[in-house]
């Protein structure tokens, strides 16, 4: 039997550095575990940084300001940060700029002119062409600076990235998160990061004032294969949820009573009493595009394909996204996935 231990150490040094770069820092903000998972290890083991305040990037650039890349580099701002921004529509950078935050009209520009870059992009496609195509965030790189990749994509994509990154002398963290654009506009993100150590060491305040909680889990890769699993789940269990709503209409119950007792058992989770009243009324407040999700739990079967892992219940919950995009679901949140198994009901 696997001997699984986890351990838990609260830090307050990167509180110090974040309070040296970033004066105003939200109330919500406070050191956050510092947990590593070996890759050829089933323990949680913890490590401590004694990197120096010195050491934190001062510049901030911030890539991509859709649902989540928004809330994100605002909480930056927020809390004092010196922050440059781009987006490929200039006009959702305006409200950052009246802020405070620099505008650069290049990923390249952003990156030539900040110690560190993050970039929060739809999908595999925009983060490889914004990174690394025509004035993408590699041309502005150099020895000394870092490039930490918050955007779901597959481990595939993000070595490519990394290679091209490294080949300019910088460093790179790949950081995708779990959290939907709640959770991002309350600071309260989990980063699931890999790749060089010492870049998670310097940006580890700012992502303290971005989320709630950050893992490093090793070589590039191991992010986005984390990320995969757990929207997979995720993803599959909000299938199973819709279903049940459905079924207990049908016989004669009220599913909103359904929510209640959901939230006072064993099964209980946040989604479910966060999605599941909203559901109830048929209307789907976009937290988490759907089109976003299906993405994901494509990237996921793809990732268990390379390893011959069996995966009927997420190829199942797959199909289904696939049909509530097909009736322009798209951009609504992805628990309108209920609407597809309504159009299933009456075939």
């Amino acid at each position: 039997m696997v001997n699984l231990i986890r351990s838990v150490n609260y830090s307050h040094h990167y509180a110090a550095m974040a309070a040296t770069f970033c004066p105003s820092l939200p109330q919500h903000f406070k050191p956050s575990p510092i947990i590593k998972f070996p890759r050829s290890s089933f323990s949680f083991k913890v490590f401590s940084s004694q990197s120096s305040a010195d050491e934190t990037p001062t510049r901030v650039g911030f890539l991509g300001l859709g649902i989540m890349g928004s809330p994100m580099a605002l909480n930056l701002i927020k809390a004092g940060c010196d922050v440059t921004v781009w987006n490929r529509t200039k006009s959702k950078c305006d409200p950052l700029i009246d802020l405070g935050a620099k505008y650069k009209p290049s990923p390249a520009e952003v990156a030539a002119s900040c110690d560190v870059t993050f970039a929060m992009l739809a999908d595999p496609e925009s983060a490889l062409v914004v990174a690394c195509g025509e004035d993408g965030a590699a041309s502005g790189m150099s020895p000394g600076k870092g490039y930490v990749d918050v955007s779901t994509v597959d481990g595939p994509t993000s070595k490519l990235i990394s290679g091209q990154i490294k080949e300019t002398g910088a460093l790179f963290l790949e950081a995708p998160v779990s959290g939907s654009k709640k959770p991002a506009e309350d600071g309260q993100l989990i980063f699931l990061t890999a790749g060089d150590i010492s870049l998670y060491e310097k940006v580890a305040s700012y992502l303290d004032i971005m989320g709630k909680s950050r893992f490093y889990l090793g070589d590039v890769g191991n992010g986005a294969a984390m990320k995969l699993v757990v929207n997979m789940i995720m993803g599959s269990m909000m299938t199973s949820f819709a279903e049940g709503l459905l079924l207990s209409e049908k016989v004669g119950l009220d599913p909103s009573v359904v929510v209640e007792v959901i939230s006072q058992g064993a099964i209980s989770a946040p989604m479910f009493s966060l999605k599941g009243p909203s559901m109830v009324q048929s209307k789907y407040p976009t937290a988490f595009p759907l089109k976003h999700q299906q993405k994901d739990m494509r990237l996921a079967l793809s990732l268990a394909e390379s390893v011959s892992q069996s995966t009927p219940i997420a190829a199942a919950a797959n199909e289904l996204y696939k049909v509530a995009k097909s009736h322009g679901l798209s951009d609504s949140d992805f628990s309108a996935v209920i609407e597809a198994l309504k159009v299933k009901s009456k075939d």
